[in-house]
């Protein structure tokens, strides 16, 4: 496996970019500036590198082989369940459950947890600004049990209104999920108040982390949650692998989600009897080497340092934020006071997607269009946002390219 490369305590980001090999790459004949890691973050060579060595050396099944090559993976396996325990400060690794991404492990506390607890006319509590992901597996549920989904309002800055969430925290709310960071407004919510006002009444919380993981520090005892649920390639690691934490005293109490292989201890046609801990909630052959490469990546992420890479996006946010709201005609959508690195807008008369289409011309990647968050969309009254979402490889330079880009972009469509 490749080591994690040294990273002084100056905040070198030209020195950092040469950690991602697709950051070299030109597209349509200009250097590549990716500003769309919101979707999906790079990989730095050392993800890669610890992905294809497992592929090389290591590959098998985990768990329940004997042979050399099984135990190797399986170690791999666990050992980055441990890097992922401690990264969120989960009291155990029993607490780190393995999923394809953010959306499988919603739906799979909204299954296993919330369709055995929820009866009619129990309430589920989320806000305006959720990711679809943390949407329609409620309506699902909902439907499922005859609960009812409640949303919380938002300002026109995209600021959660917390008097009217703590209003709306009523005898019946069973469950309460939320982003921590909006990935379509960049808005970083006060959680640990929210969460708190809901621990009181004894409900479930639920939180969507993936905005929030690549950019700043989670503790989840701190945070208190019950469950806290994100994706590995938002944080420079591989797609299809993701982690579901959860409050170990209600995971034990929760049924399978999916049976199969590995989630059980014994299997007779009289009856089955399920796992322990996590593996209860992995049925079937994992993705390991998906895992191996989120563990990877948290390695990356610590060496480089959380807090100091969230600083740096916080100045790169400042920049892009001025200049584009120097832009006449152009309309920041989402002006929280405490936001994380994203900027979305709107250009009067112009097509988000035309002007995607213009930048990538210029090789800046953005993303255009509704974030998979269409009420967000609906409740600013537009039909979707160009949004600039930066990472710890980005820098002041890029900042500028977009500026430049997006009035010469705005000249060449009027």
């Amino acid at each position: 496996m490749a080591a994690v490369p040294r990273v002084t305590d100056a905040y070198d980001v030209m020195r950092i970019r040469e950690d991602f090999p697709i950051l070299a790459r030109r597209v349509n004949g200009r250097p590549l500036v990716y500003l769309d890691s919101a979707a999906s973050a790079q990989q730095p060579a050392t993800v890669i590198d610890a992905v294809a060595g497992y592929s090389r050396e290591h590959h098998a099944n985990v768990h329940r082989g004997i042979h050399t090559l099984s135990q190797e993976a399986t170690a791999l396996y666990e050992a980055a369940r441990e890097r992922v325990r401690r990264f969120v400060n989960a009291r155990s690794a029993s607490e780190i459950v393995f999923v394809r991404g953010t959306t499988e492990a919603i739906n799979l506390v909204a299954q296993a947890h919330g369709r055995a607890q929820l009866e009619q006319g129990d309430e589920i509590l989320i806000s305006w600004l959720e990711h679809h992901s943390n949407i329609v597996p409620w309506q699902l549920l909902c439907e499922q049990t005859g609960a009812i989904l409640r949303v919380v309002p938002i300002d026109r800055r995209g600021v959660v209104d917390n008097d009217a969430y703590a209003g709306m925290l009523g005898p019946r709310t069973r469950i309460v999920a939320l982003a921590q960071v909006s990935n379509a407004l960049g808005t970083v919510l006060p959680l640990r108040e929210l969460l708190e006002l809901a621990r009181r009444r004894g409900i479930t919380t639920v939180v969507d982390g993936a905005q929030a993981v690549p950019h700043q520090r989670v503790d989840v005892q701190q945070l208190g949650c019950d469950f806290y649920a994100f994706s590995g390639h938002k944080m420079y690691g591989p797609t299809g692998i993701g982690v579901l934490y959860g409050r170990e005293s209600i995971l034990e109490s929760m049924p399978p989600w999916q049976g199969g292989g590995e989630m059980i201890l014994s299997v007779s046609f009289s009856g089955t009897t399920y796992n322990h801990l996590p593996h209860r909630f992995e049925a079937g052959t994992p993705n390991i080497a998906g895992a191996v490469g989120l563990g990877a990546a948290i390695d990356y992420i610590e060496a480089v340092g959380i807090d100091r890479i969230g600083r740096h996006e916080q100045e790169l946010l400042a920049s892009a934020t001025a200049q584009l709201a120097s832009i006449p005609g152009l309309t920041l959508i989402g002006t929280a006071p405490q936001k994380s690195s994203l900027v979305s807008f709107a250009v009067d008369g112009i097509h988000p997607h035309d002007l995607g289409t213009v930048l990538d011309s210029e090789g800046i990647a953005v993303r255009t269009g509704h974030h998979c968050a269409m009420p967000v969309m609906e409740f600013f009254g537009v039909p979707a946002t160009t949004r600039a979402s930066f990472g710890l490889y980005n820098s002041r330079a890029e900042i500028d390219e977009l500026y430049g880009a997006v009035l010469r972009a705005i000249r060449m469509l009027r």
